[in-house]
């Protein structure tokens, strides 16, 4: 993997009415033409998005989107897919026409975006025209950059750029990988299996992003398969400060390696990274008291060719059925379901390729209706025995489950 993937940049989202200039001015960020301009309301149907570095923000997702002022039956699609990306964005660029009166639709949007507390620029489009008395104080100056994307020229992007650097502190940025779990010159131990679900030529993106994160704390790390793990852990003379392994192979490399050897997986990494570990942990409880023949979601974030032994859709129910419910009826989705109150739990990814943004609204979702949520990880660790030491690198973490009702549950 030789660039950042999209989950992992920064999602700056571009978001207006119908002809605002939002088009042109992802073109000027770019400087080259990407998006179609046209004065014919509705030219962007779908959102567009592009990757760019931007100075101290570093990589950085740009996406235009359909006006919020569309109409008609696909225009109510149109902006539903817009706010959808607004929802998932880390920064707005709110782009309006400085010569054109306020409407209702941006009043809304305005509002949505200060109440959700997402970090906004308002961006004046238009500048060589008249501005409106109602634009002219509509976005507060110390969040308003005002340009010229009149035909033909090309407005001044250094200034915008420059405000959007400085809303680095702004931003959050989701933790990485092993984020306070290890210092420098430590030595961790990565146990990745090479299957039927492995891609071909290639690892999957938490371990490279753990690699990579390993290799940016000065750390040293050891990548082996589960099949070499015994010999290679004990005749290396160093012990390893941290033990990281795939969910799928956890009962195998807790009996492969010493009992106070600190150990955890992939996938919760992932579950302190892009979800609320937190709820993962209080959802524990739900499986001591899982109704018979109850409905249980897997949810995906991903597109993937599922293989025979696949994780989500055989080797999870297969473990459900054994340890929790032999009657509980499965169900597999990679988008939201229509009416969430309808399971009883929820297992999701890892959810490596969204960003923590979009996983923590899907939680939101079913935390609203009561709905316990866990990720594979959280599961196979309890599946496999290995909870509360799976947890046990997070101190955090690792006291709260010491203080949840779920360890009423540990098997």
């Amino acid at each position: 993997m030789d660039e950042t993937p999209l989950s992992e940049s920064v999602s700056i989202v571009l978001a207006g009415n119908r002809n605002a200039g939002k088009s042109s001015l992802l073109n000027a960020i770019f400087r080259k033409d990407i998006a179609i301009v046209s004065s014919t309301p509705g030219t962007t149907t779908d959102p567009v998005t592009r990757k760019i570095e931007l100075g101290r923000l570093g990589a950085c997702s740009v996406t235009d989107t359909a006006g919020l002022d569309d109409e008609g039956e696909l225009g109510v699609q149109r902006i539903e897919k817009t706010k959808e990306r607004l929802t998932s964005a880390d920064l707005v660029l709110f782009v309006s026409p400085q010569d054109k009166p306020v409407t209702q639709s941006e009043r809304e949007l305005l509002s949505w975006i200060e109440q959700k507390k997402i970090v906004y620029i308002g961006v004046n489009t238009f500048a060589d025209r008249a501005a409106d008395e109602s634009k002219m104080h509509f976005f507060p100056s110390e969040k308003k950059v005002t340009l010229c994307t009149a035909s033909g020229t090309q407005p001044d992007i250094a200034v915008l750029l420059g405000k959007i650097e400085s809303m680095e502190n702004a931003i959050r940025r989701e933790l990485t990988p092993v984020e306070g779990i290890v210092h420098e010159g430590e030595f961790v131990m990565l146990v990745t299996p090479i299957d039927l679900a492995a891609p071909a030529g290639r690892l999957i993106l938490p371990q490279v992003e753990t690699i990579r994160d390993l290799l940016d704390r000065d750390c040293s790390a050891l990548i082996v398969k589960e099949r070499e793990l015994y010999d290679i852990y004990h005749s290396i003379g160093r012990k390893p400060e941290l033990v990281i392994t795939d969910s799928q192979v956890f009962s195998k490399v807790a009996a492969d390696i010493d009992d106070d050897q600190k150990l955890t997986s992939f996938s919760i990494l992932f579950a302190r990274k892009k979800g609320d570990p937190l709820y993962f942990i209080e959802s524990l409880k739900a499986l001591s008291h899982f109704p018979k023949g109850g409905r249980v979601l897997i949810m995906e974030a991903c597109s993937h060719h599922r293989q025979a032994d696949d994780l989500g859709t055989v080797k999870i129910p297969r473990l459900f059925r054994q340890l929790v419910d032999s009657e509980a009826v499965f169900e597999h989705t990679r988008s939201m379901p229509e009416h969430p109150e309808a399971y009883d739990m929820i297992i999701h990814c890892a959810g490596c390729m969204i960003t923590q943004h979009m996983m923590n609204d899907k939680i939101e979702v079913f935390r609203r209706n009561r709905i316990p949520v866990l990720n594979y990880g959280m599961f196979l660790a309890w599946a496999n025995g290995l909870m509360p030491r799976a947890l046990e690198p997070f101190s955090d973490l690792y006291s709260a489950y010491r203080h949840s009702d779920s360890m009423i549950i540990d098997k």
